[in-house]
C-alpha cells in the first residue's frame, strides 16, 4: 500500500473522529456545515457502491464502511438528536449545493475513463469531493464561530487531501484556511477568518 494513501486515510479518519467527539462532548454542532456533511455522504455512497460486489481487501472494506457510517452518524446527530439539532445554524448554512452537484455531474458524464454507471458515479464523487468543503468554509467565514475542534477537523481533513497525491485541487481549496489556522496557532489566538 502507498504510504501517502495510508497517511491520508488515517488523517481523514482522525478528522472525522475529532468532529464526532466535538459534537458528542459539547452536545453542539455549532460551526459545522450539515450541507458539507451531506455532500460527503453523497460522495461516499457514489464512490463505494461496489462495497458489496467487489472485494479488494479487508482494509479497503473497513475504511469504506467507517467513512460511510461515521458520516451518516454525524448527519443523524445534526438532524435527529434532540439537543444537538437545536444548535444547528440553518440560517447561516445556506450554500446552494446544487451549484456544486450539477457541474460535477455534467463533468462526470463527459470526462470519465469508461462509460458505465459505476465509473461515472465514481468520477462524479471525485469531482464533488474537490469542492465539498466549500459550504463549511463559507459557514465559518459568515459566523466567525471557529472553535479549536472544528478548526482541527478542517485542518486535518485538508491535510489528508495533501497526503493523497491526487488531492491537489482539494488542497488548493484549503490553502486560505491553512494560512489562518497556522497563523492563529502560532500566535496562540482564536481562529478567525476574514469576512
Amino acid at each position: 500500500m502507498n504510504i501517502f494513501r495510508l497517511s491520508g486515510d488515517m488523517t481523514h479518519l482522525i478528522s472525522i473522529i475529532i468532529l464526532l467527539l466535538k459534537i458528542n462532548a459539547t452536545r453542539s454542532c455549532r460551526g459545522v456545515s450539515r450541507k458539507t456533511q451531506e455532500l460527503y455522504l453523497l460522495i461516499f455512497i457514489c464512490r463505494y457502491l461496489d462495497l458489496f460486489t467487489n472485494f479488494i481487501s479487508l482494509y479497503n472494506t473497513v475504511m469504506k464502511t467507517v467513512f460511510l457510517s461515521s458520516t451518516f452518524a454525524i448527519i443523524y446527530l445534526m438532524r435527529s438528536h434532540k439537543v444537538i439539532k437545536q444548535t444547528y445554524d440553518k440560517e447561516q448554512d445556506t450554500f446552494r449545493t446544487q451549484f456544486l452537484i450539477a457541474p460535477c455531474a455534467v463533468l462526470a458524464l463527459f470526462l470519465h475513463s469508461e462509460f458505465s454507471v459505476f465509473e461515472v458515479l465514481w468520477t462524479f464523487s471525485i469531482y464533488l469531493e474537490a469542492v465539498a468543503i466549500l459550504p463549511q468554509l463559507v459557514l465559518l467565514q459568515r459566523t466567525q464561530n471557529i472553535d479549536n475542534l472544528t478548526g482541527n477537523y478542517i485542518f486535518l481533513l485538508g491535510a489528508s487531501y495533501g497526503l493523497w497525491i491526487s488531492g491537489i485541487v482539494q488542497t488548493v481549496v484549503y490553502i486560505d484556511f491553512f494560512y489562518y489556522y497556522i497563523k492563529s496557532w502560532k500566535n496562540n489566538e482564536k481562529l478567525a477568518l476574514p469576512a
